[in-house]
């Protein structure tokens, strides 16, 4: 883990939570989700196009959490081609399809 250390934050739930902090740099996004439980995804970009410390705000606890886990240190470009048009309930989009556009977003900017 070239440039990266672990830093350890304990939530509201009074879990520890790891989030890594490159110290390449780094572009924080903040994305308004829309149609999904969900209320706000934030996370890093790096230099390199890489995926850090994402985060879920509102939503399905659990699973976005896994999806955080999943996704870190992952090329943002891969990710969102991956995650892209997944849909939940019938919703037309899902927390990971709204990922996928928040990547976007950040990508084009």
């Amino acid at each position: 883990m070239d440039n990266k250390n672990v830093h350890i934050s304990i939530n509201t739930e009074g879990l520890a939570v790891p989030e890594v902090m490159v110290e390449n740099d780094v572009k924080h996004e903040t994305y308004t989700t829309a149609g999904v439980c969900s209320r706000q995804i934030d996370f890093d970009m790096d230099s390199e196009g890489c995926i850090h410390n994402v985060k879920f705000i509102g939503g399905c606890n659990g699973n976005l959490k896994a999806i955080g886990l999943l996704v870190e240190g992952k090329n943002a470009q891969e990710i969102a081609d991956l995650l892209r048009g997944n849909d939940c309930g019938g919703r037309g989009t899902s927390c990971a399809d709204q990922l996928a556009k928040a990547i976007d977003k950040a990508m084009a900017e």
